[in-house]
């Protein structure tokens, strides 16, 4: 199985990353240059990437406490597939945000780090500007 960890800086508050990240029907905001759309039915999220390609997700869990998301990817792309997004506070008026994929099959890492990689960058522009 292949796992995939970023930990991206961002220059707001914890509470205010959470804020974003939190709904799951806001990707689309957060992610912004690399998503272009998504919806929601249930705990089933549709995104919409920049170059068309659309992805079905479930959204597993929105955890308050810890400020942590969990989703899976469906529709076939992999035979297992696990995401985490979590904000960690760092200091009064910045964050991380801890990513963590694990995966299979291993021969769609490629695939898999070039989207969370345009995906880190895109969240750190986007939330930055909150």
């Amino acid at each position: 199985m292949a796992t995939i960890y970023r930990e991206i800086a961002v220059a707001t508050t914890a509470a205010d990353a959470w804020s974003a990240l939190r709904d799951p029907a806001g990707v689309a905001r957060v992610f912004a240059g690399v998503l272009i759309a998504a919806r929601m039915e249930g705990d089933l999220r549709w995104v919409t990437f920049a170059d068309g390609t659309v992805v079905e997700e479930r959204v597993i869990a929105v955890d308050d406490a810890h400020m942590r998301l969990a989703y899976s990817v469906g529709g076939g792309r992999f035979e297992h597939h696990h995401a985490t997004l979590q904000v960690v506070a760092d200091a009064s008026a910045h964050c991380r945000v801890i990513w963590i994929a694990d995966f299979k099959p291993d021969d769609r890492s490629n695939v898999v780090e070039a989207l969370t990689d345009a995906g880190c960058a895109a969240l750190g522009r986007n939330l930055a500007r909150r």
